[in-house]
This record gives structure tokens, sequence and C-alpha cells, in this order.
């Protein structure tokens, strides 16, 4: 697993192999990533990454989050609730020497409660698969402030998910066994 483009393109994360079963880490692939830039960066929409201020919810690796920093986001935010996955966000943080520009919480991304700073311009979502949790992680956004007018949500499921009522659908692609949808908040 590595960084795919921008700044610290080339930069190898700390190794997952095919992932950890117990901790519920399953990394997107860097094919899958790369697609997702791609979307991000050259979709239609504009450039949704730079200056960006990031939320990666469900972090595991951080892989995402990272990736939009390398390609021009602002600042990033992981939340992770798995002490494994929480030590690998933390590893790729030091290789990428990001620590200026990053935070990690230790939360349920379900539960994030409210937010005392500034609403997030580009939200991950990366839940395990087929749980419901998306939906969840998505209501628990909304509720606590966390998502900026006109924030980009980019929900990684095992099936494509119903937009939430309010949320814009402005693409969703299937990449083997991962559906990629982009939803839209109000501006």
């Amino acid at each position: 697993m590595r960084i795919i483009g921008g700044r610290s393109r080339g930069l190898h994360l700390a190794p997952v192999g095919a992932g950890d079963a117990l901790a519920h880490l399953r990394p997107t692939s860097d094919r899958v990533r790369e697609s997702i830039f791609n979307l991000l960066l050259n979709g239609g929409h504009g450039n949704l990454v730079q200056g960006a201020r990031v939320l990666d919810l469900f972090a595991g690796t951080g892989a995402l989050g990272l990736e939009a920093l390398s390609r021009g986001a602002a600042q990033a935010s992981f939340v992770e609730d798995g002490k494994t996955g929480l030590a690998l966000v933390r590893r790729n943080i030091a290789l990428m020497r990001a620590e200026a520009e990053t935070e990690v919480w230790r939360r349920d991304a379900t539960q994030l409660g409210e937010n005392r700073g500034a609403g997030f311009d580009l939200v991950f979502l990366d839940p395990p698969y087929g749980k419901g949790l998306g939906e969840k992680a998505i209501a628990s956004c909304r509720a606590g402030g966390w998502l900026a007018p006109a924030a980009v949500v980019v929900w990684e499921e095992g099936t494509a998910p119903v937009p939430p009522a309010g949320l814009d659908l402005l693409d969703q692609r299937r990449y083997g066994d991962t559906s990629v949808t982009l939803l839209r908040m109000p501006g």
C-alpha cells in the first residue's frame, strides 16, 4: 500500500497484509483509491481536494485521508475506534511526516457527538461492509454539525447504498467488490 499521487507519491505505508479480520481492517486497494481520486480531481465537479478539510471515518490505515493531504488537502482528521487501526493511522502519519496537519480521534464514527470546530469539506466513509454503519455515520455527522455546506461524502460499501434524504448523488461506480458513491450536502 502506497500513496498514489501528489507530494508524497510513492511513499509506502505501514504494511497490513490482506487486512486484519479481527480489527475489521480492509484497506482500500491502490486501484480503487486511484479511481476515487480521479473522480474527486477530474470527475466534472471541480477539484474537490485542494484546500479541503478532510474527515476520514472508519480510518483503518488512514490511507484515504493521507492521499488527500498528498494531493493538496489543507488538513485531515482521522476517526478510528480500534487499537490496531489507531496504531496504523499514527504510524502512517509519521511516515508521511504529516503530524502538523492531522488529528486522530479514538471514537465511534456512528456516535460522533457535537463538532466543536468548522465543518469538513470532504468526508471519506469506509465502514465494515453490509452492517448499516455508513447510514449511521452520515446521520451522526449531520446531527453533530460535522459537514460543511456543499461537503462531499465518498462512501465505500459492498453494495451501492441508497443516498440518505437531503444528500445529492454525484456519482456511483463499482470497482470489483467495492461500490463507491459520491454524495453532496446542500450548499
